[in-house]
């Protein structure tokens, strides 16, 4: 079936609001740097909210708000993955159940492992927990990346009693594959540590790369696993505060419920009425035309780099609508982030904020529409061909 890629909201539009990426910059700035998308609410999100408000919805969270069980159906209608409804609970976002599981399952000062470059909260959030990052990186073998599984195997047999996973990884864009996480679950089990899956990205896996839950990989995964995600990056409602954490063995659960009161309290009530309106089946047609644009806007970010700057090199991500670009051919500096931004007028992401192996390049979101991506193309280009440098 054809599905028609999703518009974006018209730039006048956007530039009325008042979130992070339309008012960090000026109106000359094209924001292309934090993980917001640039489309309309999915009209069952729209109905949630507008009847939460008419009527003045707007107290505390319920202590059973449903939002497990939206979240058990999501799962199985996209990803065949059978999930305890009772091994579910939820907290603000994403970071806030990261750190919580990390406090209740690492002691404090002891090693955690991460990917990068990866999302750079995990850098704060594994030290929010008291624990100390070890960085053991991915691998590029010059035509993906991977887990460096023998790597992360050494430090685990080296004390690390954690994995902060990204699955999807980000920025990358890559979905790990399912023998991959398998083996990750088999290593962590041998060594009795714990996986810590982030999965936000994982209702953006484009077809060509289908998205595996780390829990539903192995009997190992199971044991060693929970996983943190929320419908905040495909529905664009990061500004809502909700995230689920969930747990596929009794013991993981009992961890889970063991966490103080309030984590479940951080959820707000807009942010479970939205997140069980992206994960019903109303929602499902929206997001696979969202999915579609951001299929057609990776393609034509490859066209757009090879015609405007050849020099970059840019694999299109196996999820999400966010690009990973090494521009570091242009001279650029470390952090070319900051003189695109003052000289083309685009503000990216800056890649060294994720690790050392970002030095000299971007993060590119092209959650957006076409025409605002070529614009910022056309003007990184204009700069490159300036000549300069800084």
């Amino acid at each position: 079936m054809t599905v028609t890629p999703l518009d974006a909201l018209p730039l006048e539009v956007l530039r009325r609001r008042s979130s992070t990426k339309w008012r960090s910059y000026g109106p000359d700035v094209i924001p292309m740097f934090v993980a917001e998308t640039d489309f309309p609410l999915a009209p069952a999100i729209t109905d949630a909210l507008r009847e939460a408000v008419e009527i003045g919805d707007t107290g505390y969270t319920p202590p059973r708000p449903e939002i497990g069980s939206a979240f058990v159906s999501f799962a199985h209608r996209h990803w065949g993955w059978s999930v305890d409804p009772a091994r579910v609970r939820w907290t603000g976002d994403v970071m806030m159940g990261v750190v919580e599981i990390l406090r209740a399952t690492v002691a404090p000062g002891e090693r955690v492992v991460i990917t990068p470059p990866v999302y750079p909260p995990f850098f704060d959030t594994v030290r929010e927990a008291g624990a100390v990052v070890e960085e053991v990186p991915l691998v590029d073998d010059g035509s993906g990346w991977f887990l460096d599984l023998p790597g992360i195997d050494a430090a685990l047999s080296g004390g690390a009693r954690a994995v902060l996973l990204c699955n999807p990884h980000n920025p990358t864009g890559t979905v790990h594959s399912r023998e991959q996480l398998a083996q990750l679950a088999t290593i962590a089990a041998r060594h009795g540590a714990v996986v810590v899956s982030d999965e936000i990205h994982g209702p953006l896996a484009h077809a060509d790369h289908p998205f595996t839950p780390f829990l539903s990989v192995s009997d190992d995964a199971a044991d060693v696993g929970f996983a943190v995600t929320s419908a905040s990056k495909a529905y664009n409602l990061a500004g809502l505060k909700c995230a689920v954490m969930v747990a596929a063995s009794e013991a993981n659960a009992a961890v889970l419920r063991q966490l103080p009161w309030e984590v479940e309290w951080r959820t707000g009530l807009f942010g479970a009425l939205s997140n069980i309106a992206a994960f019903s089946g109303d929602s499902d047609a929206w997001l696979a035309s969202l999915r579609a644009r951001l299929d057609v806007n990776r393609t034509l970010l490859a066209e757009l780099l090879a015609e405007h700057l050849p020099l970059a090199r840019y694999r299109p991500p196996q999820a999400g609508f966010l690009a990973w670009i090494d521009v570091s051919a242009y001279k650029w500096g470390d952090d070319p982030a900051v003189a695109v931004r003052r000289n083309a007028r685009v503000a990216l992401h800056h890649g060294p904020y994720f690790g050392p192996q970002g030095r000299g390049h971007v993060r590119m979101n092209f959650g957006c529409g076409p025409d605002i991506l070529r614009e910022a193309v056309e003007r990184i280009a204009a700069f490159a061909r300036s000549g300069s440098r800084l």
